[in-house]
C-alpha cells in the first residue's frame, strides 16, 4: 500500500510539532547560533549559577528535541526517502556540537568537593536537579577530565554508525523475495511474514521461513561485522571509563542493582522445565511429529482469531483498560482523535512499532497494523508507552521526566496483561478462552523468556569480546543455537536457519536493553494482579509510578507500585502464572 492511500485519520500529524519544512528549517538555523556554552565555565561552584547552567542547556535540549522528533517521524513514513534522513543526520550533529559544548560542566560538578555536592543536592533552589546531581557524585570515579569528556562528546556520532547502518540493512535493502500468498505473487515485508508465521499451512510457514532468512544468509557477514561494530563500541566506552564489564557499565547507567539482573538469569534458568513441557504440549496439540521453530507462532486454537479492524480494535483495548479510570481512557480516545497513531504498514515505512515522546509535545505512536489478535495486543502496548511519557511529563519538570530505560516497557506490558486477563474474564467461549490462555503463554514466552535468551546472548558476545575473541558470523551463530536449545528443549526441532535469528535483532544495537522487556512482564504482571485486587490504593500507587518520571531510581519507582524485583518471590508470581495458564489449557475439553 502506497502512504497516499491511506485515510488522513490513520496518519499521524507531524504538523503538531512543525506545520511544515521550512519552519523546521527556519528553527533549526535559530537554534544554530544558541549553542554557546563557553561563558558558564569555570562557574559551576555556586547554586545561583549551576540553576542558570541547567536552564539554558535545557532550554537548548529542548529545541533540539523537537526538531529531531519532526525529522524522525517524517524520515520513519519512507525510509527511502534521503530528505529526512538528512535533515535528522544534521540534527544529531547538533546533538553532537551541543554535548562538545556543554562536555566540561559533569566533570566540573564531578569535581567539586563531597560536602558542596551534598549542599547543592539539598538546596531547595536545585530541587529539580537533586537526583542528576546524586548520580553525578556516584559517578564521580567514572568522569574523566573536562579534555577527555569533550574528546568522549565527539566520539557519539561516528560510533553510533553501527545502529544506522543495520537500520538501513533492515528496513530498505534487505532483499526481500517474493512469495506467493492468498492466490497471488507478493513481495515479501516484515509484517507479512509475522502474518505467515501465524497462518494454519504448515508448508507455507516453512516456505516463508526459509525465504526469508534466506535473504538475511546473503549478507550475514555483514551483520555479523555491524554487529561486532557495536559491541566494541560499548568495550570502548567500558575501557575509557573503567567499568569492570559492559554490563556493569549499563546497569550502573540505569542505577540499577547488578543483583535484579542476576535474579532473572537465574529464575527463568530455573523454569525451563516448565518451558520444554510447554513445547511438548504445544506440540502435541498441533498434532506434528516434528514441531519446528517456524511452527511456535500459530495459534494452537482454530478459528478463534481476533481479526478486528482498527477501530474496532482500539474500542476493545479501551474496554480492557477500564480498571485504570476514565482519565487514562479519555486520553487514549484523545490520541486517536487528534492522530498522535501512524496505523498501517506502507510501501518505505518503517517496519515494527514505537512510541516516542518528547517533553512539550503530545506522543506519538507507530504502528504497521494488521488485523491479527498480536496487532490489538500492540495498540495495548505503544498507547501504554505513549501514556507513560505523557504522565511522567506532566508531572515532571524536564530534568526529571524521561523516565530510565529499566521502567520503559512495564507501562506498555501492564496493558497488555489488563487487556488479556479482561478478555479472559468475560469470555463464554472455551475455544476463545483456550486461544487466550495459549496468547498468554506465549506472550510470556516471547517477553521473559525469549528477552531473557536475548539477554543471555548479549552478556555472552560482550564478555567473549572483552576477552580477545573476535566476534564473527560462525561463533555469533554457534552460541546463539546453543541457547536456544537450552530454552526450548527436546521437543521442538532447531532449524539449521534459526541460528542467524541475532542478526535481525534491532534492540542489540542498545546493548542489554532486551533483559528490561523481561523485568518489565515480571513487574507488569505483578502490577496488573494487585490494580485488580488491590482497588483504587492500588491504582493511585501506579499513577504515582507513571508519574514518577526519573525522579528517584527505577526499582524504587517499582516498588511503589507493587513489584520488588530485588526478591525472587516477585519472579516466582509469573512462572506460577504461566504454569496456572498452561494446566487450565490442559484441563480444557
Amino acid at each position: 500500500m502506497q502512504r497516499s492511500e491511506v485515510e488522513t485519520k490513520y496518519k499521524w500529524n507531524t504538523a503538531d510539532v512543525f506545520e511544515s519544512d521550512e519552519a523546521w528549517e527556519q528553527a533549526f538555523v535559530a537554534i544554530e547560533k544558541e549553542i554557546d556554552f563557553q561563558k558558564y565555565r569555570g562557574t559551576l561552584n555556586t547554586a545561583e549559577n549551576l540553576l542558570q547552567y541547567f536552564k539554558a542547556e535545557e532550554a537548548v535540549s529542548m529545541k533540539l528535541m523537537r526538531l529531531y522528533l519532526y525529522s524522525f517521524l517524517k524520515s520513519d513514513e519512507d525510509v527511502r526517502d534521503s530528505k529526512y534522513g538528512s535533515m535528522n543526520a544534521r540534527v544529531m550533529s547538533l546533538f553532537t556540537r551541543l554535548g562538545a559544548e556543554t562536555s566540561f560542566a559533569t566533570p566540573e560538578i564531578s569535581a567539586l568537593p563531597e560536602k558542596t555536592l551534598a549542599a547543592f543536592i539539598k538546596d531547595e533552589r536545585l530541587k529539580d536537579y537533586d537526583y542528576m546531581l546524586s548520580r553525578i557524585s556516584a559517578q564521580k570515579k567514572y568522569i574523566l577530565s573536562e579534555k577527555e569528556e569533550w574528546i568522549l562528546a565527539q566520539t557519539g556520532e561516528p560510533l553510533d554508525v553501527s545502529y544506522d547502518v543495520f537500520g538501513m540493512l533492515d528496513n530498505a535493502e534487505l532483499d526481500l523475495p517474493e512469495i506467493e500468498y492468498e492466490g497471488k505473487k507478493t513481495k515479501l515485508s516484515h509484517g507479512l511474514y509475522s502474518v505467515i508465521l501465524s497462518c494454519n499451512d504448515a508448508k507455507k510457514r516453512a516456505e516463508v521461513f526459509r525465504l526469508y532468512y534466506s535473504a538475511y544468509r546473503k549478507i550475514i557477514g555483514t551483520l555479523a561485522a555491524t554487529y561486532y561494530g557495536n559491541v566494541k563500541k560499548d568495550i570502548f566506552y567500558k575501557n575509557v571509563r573503567g567499568y569492570s564489564s559492559c554490563l556493569d557499565m549499563a546497569l550502573f547507567d540505569e542505577d540499577v542493582d547488578r543483583s535484579v539482573y542476576e535474579n532473572l538469569i537465574r529464575c527463568v534458568n530455573a523454569a525451563a522445565p516448565v518451558m520444554h513441557r510447554y513445547m511438548a504440549v504445544r506440540k502435541k496439540a498441533l498434532g506434528l511429529k516434528e514441531m519446528h521453530v517456524y511452527d511456535l507462532f500459530v495459534p494452537l486454537v482454530e478459528d478463534a482469531e481476533l481479526r478486528l479492524e482498527f477501530d474496532d480494535a482500539f474500542d476493545l483495548v479501551l474496554k480492557g483498560l477500564a480498571p485504570l479510570g476514565e482519565e487514562y481512557r479519555n486520553l487514549l480516545r484523545k490520541g486517536k482523535a487528534e492522530r498522535w497513531i501512524d496505523v498501517h504498514e506502507t510501501e518505505g515505512k518503517r517496519n515494527g512499532a514505537y512510541s516516542i515522546g518528547v517533553y512539550g509535545q503530545h506522543p506519538y505512536v507507530l504502528l504497521n497494523y494488521q488485523k491479527t489478535t498480536f496487532e490489538i495486543f500492540a495498540i495495548a502496548h505503544e498507547m501504554g508507552h505513549a501514556l507513560h511519557s505523557y504522565f511522567s511529563n506532566k508531572n515532571q519538570p524536564y530534568s526529571k521526566a524521561e523516565y530510565k530505560i529499566f521502567v520503559a516497557e512495564v507501562a506498555s506490558t501492564v496493558n497488555e496483561v489488563l487487556l488479556l486477563k479482561y478478555l479472559l474474564k468475560t469470555t463464554q467461549d472455551k475455544n476463545l478462552k483456550k486461544y487466550l490462555l495459549n496468547y498468554f503463554m506465549d506472550m510470556i514466552r516471547t517477553t521473559l523468556f525469549r528477552q531473557t535468551q536475548f539477554a543471555q546472548f548479549e552478556e555472552k558476545a560482550h564478555e567473549m569480546a572483552e576477552a580477545g575473541e573476535p566476534l564473527n558470523k560462525d561463533n555469533l551463530s554457534e552460541m546463539y543455537y546453543k541457547l536456544n536449545q537450552a530454552y526450548y528443549g527436546a521437543a521442538l526441532t532447531h532449524d539449521k536457519d534459526i541460528e542467524i535469528e541475532w542478526a535481525r535483532i534491532p534492540h542489540f544495537y542498545r546493548s542489554f536493553y532486551v533483559y528490561k522487556y523481561a523485568t518489565g512482564i515480571t513487574s507488569a504482571v505483578c502490577i496488573a494482579n494487585r490494580i485488580l485486587n488491590g482497588g483504587q490504593k492500588a491504582v493511585d500507587d501506579y499513577f504515582r509510578f507513571l508519574s514518577g518520571g526519573s525522579s528517584t531510581d527505577p526499582v524504587s519507582l517499582l516498588k511503589i507500585a507493587g513489584a520488588d524485583l530485588t526478591k525472587e518471590e516477585t519472579y516466582a508470581v509469573v512462572m506460577k502464572e504461566f504454569e496456572a495458564a498452561l494446566n487450565e489449557f490442559e484441563a480444557i475439553s
